[in-house]
């Protein structure tokens, strides 16, 4: 018996003696994984052979019964998951894993519901304050840079170099150059702050006069946007620069036939991306025009009422001390657009020329009238005198009364009948 135990004993020391060696041998090498399955199951069959010795009567069952998956892990049983009725339990809400504030307001006392909105709030809604918009876009349709020709002579415009400069030789001689007088292709854009493109419109394009700018001039001086704002008319303003500060006329691609199209098409777009509303460029593309010449800018209006492509969108031509010459392009337009107006403001330098298209005009059988005191109607022609004391460089501000544009728009404003208003309100639809 005593001998039986000893072997026995030998054998599970040897057992126990080897899996350590092979772990010796491979120490500082990554485990074979087939080594150590070989290994595994070398050590299940020892462990057997040392038990069925032990106790051969339990070996079979034993060994059957130990080496199952189910009997190495058994399944947890329910008891093991959920306590039973006589175990505590300790049972948790929602709110327990809110943060700390949300169970501090629940502590706080109950507060009073909120109020819904009334649908009639006692306070009605009021628009925020808009401001009046005054700014200069670069356009390429404007009239300047100018690379073509000149129509009174079919000369190119720039007719004069020096190096790789190019000028123009005006009438009286003086040369001014391109990269200093016509490379200015900003307008001045003004909408006033009550502006509003869903109602019938008009849109007021102003070409200055010789010797001017923009800025110095026409907005500061002259006070061409603000005549526009205080006359209340629901009008936005658009001057393109011409020849910066020279005593030069040049239309430039106000010369070209369909230029006043082109530069109207475009500035659509961009009133539509200054007014914010996209969808406004097709109202601004129809909206009737209304052309008001100062001086030398009786030329790109004359230009642009005989080849600019849309003439029957000019609802009314104002001239301002600025019939120099041109006199039948003004007679053609006046005759074939009887529901449109013409007025024509001069001093004694353009009287003889005013007197000469009045006459052109009654040879026509179209009526004149020489005062501004009646209303605007729809084929108004209205020749006006002014006397001593009005100078031609304040006539802008002063003709025949102070600021001339305003009271131009007010008159328009006033006639429910001018077919500027039928026109506008089709566009507007």
């Amino acid at each position: 018996m005593s001998g039986r135990r000893g072997r026995a004993l030998r054998i599970g020391l040897i057992s126990a003696l080897v899996p350590m060696s092979l772990t010796l041998v491979q120490c500082g090498k990554a485990p074979n994984p087939a080594t150590l399955a070989a290994n595994s199951q070398a050590n299940v069959q020892v462990v057997n052979q040392v038990v069925a010795k032990t106790n051969p009567q339990t070996t079979n069952q034993q060994v059957a019964s130990g080496d199952t998956f189910e009997d190495r892990f058994p399944a947890p049983q329910f008891r093991e998951r959920f306590p039973s009725a006589s175990e505590s339990f300790l049972q948790r809400q929602m709110s327990d894993f809110s943060p700390k504030r949300a169970v501090q307001q629940q502590a706080q006392p109950e507060q009073a519901p909120y109020k819904v909105a009334s649908l009639a709030p006692q306070v009605p809604y009021q628009r925020p304050q808009r401001e009046d918009l005054t700014t200069l876009v670069s356009m390429k349709s404007s009239a300047f840079p100018y690379f073509g020709n000149n129509p009174a002579s079919d000369a190119p415009f720039l007719n004069i170099s020096k190096g790789d400069r190019r000028g123009h030789r005006s009438y009286s001689g003086r040369v001014y150059w391109q990269d200093e007088t016509y490379s200015d292709s900003r307008v001045l854009v003004h909408v006033p702050e009550h502006f509003d493109v869903r109602k019938p419109g008009v849109i007021v394009l102003f070409f200055h006069g010789n010797g001017a700018t923009l800025e110095r001039d026409v907005r500061d001086r002259q006070l061409v946007p603000q005549q526009v704002t205080d006359s209340g008319a629901n009008a936005i303003l658009l001057a393109p620069q011409m020849a910066v500060d020279a005593a030069d006329s040049s239309a430039g691609k106000f010369w070209q036939a369909g230029g006043l199209k082109r530069f109207m098409e475009e500035s659509a777009s961009h009133l539509a991306r200054l007014t914010g509303d996209p969808n406004s460029a097709r109202a601004f593309a129809n909206m009737p025009i209304v052309i008001v010449g100062y001086s030398g800018g009786f030329l790109p209006t004359a230009w642009s009422l005989e080849v600019g492509g849309i003439s029957d969108r000019v609802r009314g031509v104002v001239l301002l001390d600025a019939v120099y010459g041109e006199m039948d392009k003004f007679a053609s337009w006046i005759e074939s657009h009887r529901s449109g107006f013409f007025v024509s403001s001069y001093t004694r330098y353009t009287a003889r020329r005013d007197r000469e298209l009045m006459s052109m005009l009654r040879q026509k059988g179209i009526s004149v009238s020489e005062d501004m005191d009646g209303p605007l109607r729809p084929g108004s022609v209205v020749f006006v005198e002014t006397g001593e004391g009005i100078t031609h460089r304040d006539y802008v501000n002063r003709a025949w009364t102070q600021y001339p544009l305003k009271d131009v728009l007010v008159k328009m404003a006033a006639t429910p009948a001018l077919a500027l208003t039928r026109v506008a309100a089709a566009a507007s639809r």
